[in-house]
């Protein structure tokens, strides 16, 4: 298949196209929108919580994710030239490995169907990355990783904010965390050009509502399953949050922090 994004260096040629994670729900994935704009505005119930619309489509972008990020992070620690991009690669197969496990053992439970392959935009990404060597293919993974996890960013918090579903509200702190943590990995490579992220993140309506439609699997077709490898045991990993330093609020103790003339060490920041 030939890619429809072409690159050269970290310049991300993308002309019309809509850059995105393909993860979750963006509010300029024009295809997302005619094809889902239905299914948005319907609720069910279940033990977990009221399940909507947006629910399931966040569970299934989590694991369209995977379905094209696990893969260019195989291709990162074959191809990448740099330690920072093999690194990053590591993150996001262990990161997507681990969203993917989560993402399949919800969905049963909430009645949801999976895919088993990318959408037809993230292909194309996932092709134009096959097809890129050298620092050529650097620049390109740290690029488009950075535009696409970039853009998701704030549609997980929205979802975090407004599920009354527990298990999507768990699914959405772990997709959280590892896409701050993929965001930080691509800027670790020192390729990520910011200047242009924003001329980059461009949408239209003549892709169509197929560029970005899920392909359900077929009746009795095997699920894909991505697995974390051995080999990573111990890596990839996001860091894990720092738990706020103790604070002893009763009244008249010296070491509480609003008692005048009391000192303590300043706790590390927590990871957000």
């Amino acid at each position: 298949m030939r890619s429809r994004y072409f690159v050269t260096g970290t310049s991300l040629l993308i002309g019309s196209v809509v850059v995105t994670l393909g993860v979750i729900m963006s509010p300029v994935l024009t295809g997302v929108q005619q094809t889902n704009q239905t299914n948005l505005a319907k609720t069910s119930s279940t033990q977990y919580g009221p399940l909507t619309g947006a629910d399931r489509d966040f569970v299934v972008k989590v694991r369209l994710a995977g379905l094209w990020e696990y893969p260019v992070g195989e291709l990162a620690l074959k191809k990448g030239t740099t330690a920072a991009v093999k690194t990053a690669g590591e993150h996001l197969i262990v990161g997507h490995a681990n969203l993917d496990a989560a993402s399949r053992d919800i969905a049963p439970k909430l009645g949801i169907t999976l895919p088993n392959k990318p959408t037809p935009q993230q292909q194309g990404f996932l092709d134009t990355l096959t097809a890129a060597t050298g620092k050529n293919f650097d620049g390109q993974m740290a690029q488009i990783l950075r535009i696409t996890h970039g853009q998701i960013f704030s549609s997980i918090a929205k979802i975090r904010a407004t599920t009354k579903n527990t298990l999507v509200r768990q699914l959405a702190n772990q997709a959280n965390t590892t896409v701050l943590d993929h965001i930080t990995q691509m800027e670790n490579t020192g390729m990520v050009d910011y200047q242009k992220l924003p001329a980059q993140i461009t949408a239209t309506p003549t892709q169509g509502p197929n560029f970005t439609k899920p392909v359900m699997p077929k009746p009795g077709e095997p699920m894909v399953v991505l697995k974390k490898p051995a080999s990573l045991e111990g890596k990839g990993e996001p860091p894990t949050p720092s738990p706020p330093a103790p604070v002893d609020d009763a009244p008249g103790s010296s070491a509480s922090p609003t008692t005048p003339g009391a000192t303590s060490s300043p706790a590390a920041p927590a990871v957000p």
